[in-house]
């Protein structure tokens, strides 16, 4: 449900900016980061009660830094896609209409997934373990909040924001490393929707750009390994 609500929010904010009879076409990339960051949020606060798993690259980070067992990682990966998919079916339910009036229907793929502005798929590659690394060594690193000191004044970290502190470095990811790639950052929010999109009846629909989709899934996937590789072999990690 967590990766759900992030698909469905996050490929909402897109469907918002591209899609022609929506109150916020054109608000621009700006608006696209701060709405998937707001998506991370949400969805990370629902699945809280089961460690906020909404990213195979977060999971797989994790289990690498040993802080998630490795038989839990196929049961969060499946979920994490199946909710990928169905969030996106669930944005598209909600602007059903504004598909069906769409004057470019061929080009709505980057709605649901991601593409790069220049195809070079190892350099593309790359870009995408950049952006998930960044996004993995925070989660791993980022300073936690404490118990009172002897002041009585507690320690307050970056998890003492919650799950607003991952959106904003979101959306740091996305207005610093999203321009070439669009940032998936995440193998489940690309390969899930792009999953819907092809199975969707959307009228007049281009390419689910297969030979594309594997850059979204292993960029993410190498970031998270070698974000949580580092992180163990560091001393502050310990």
């Amino acid at each position: 449900m967590g990766t759900a609500v992030l698909t469905l929010m996050g490929c909402g904010v897109v469907a918002n900016n591209v899609l022609r009879k929506t109150g916020g076409h054109n608000a621009g990339f700006l608006m696209v980061n701060f709405g998937w960051g707001f998506a991370v949020f949400a969805g990370a606060s629902i699945a809280e009660p089961t460690g906020a798993h909404i990213n195979p690259a977060v999971t797989l980070g994790l289990a690498v830094n040993g802080q998630t067992p490795w038989d839990q990682v196929p049961v969060y990966i499946i979920a994490q896609l199946i909710g990928g998919t169905l969030g996106a079916v669930l944005c598209w339910a909600a602007y059903k209409l504004q598909f069906d009036t769409h004057d470019d229907p061929r080009n709505t793929l980057g709605i649901f997934s991601t593409a790069p502005t220049v195809r070079n798929a190892p350099w593309n590659l790359v870009t995408e373990t950049i952006g998930t690394f960044v996004l993995v060594f925070w989660i791993i690193l980022s300073p936690q909040a404490g118990p009172s000191g002897a002041d009585g004044v507690p320690t307050f970290g970056n998890s003492a924001l919650g799950y607003a502190a991952v959106a904003f470095i979101v959306i740091g990811i996305g207005n610093s490393l999203g321009g070439p790639t669009g940032y998936a950052i995440n193998p489940a929010r690309d390969l899930g929707p792009r999953i819907a999109y092809a199975i969707l009846p959307i009228r007049g629909k281009g390419s689910a750009d297969w030979g594309y989709s594997w850059v979204p899934i292993v960029g993410p996937i190498l970031g998270g390994v070698l974000a949580g590789a580092l992180a163990l072999a560091l001393p502050i990690a310990s």
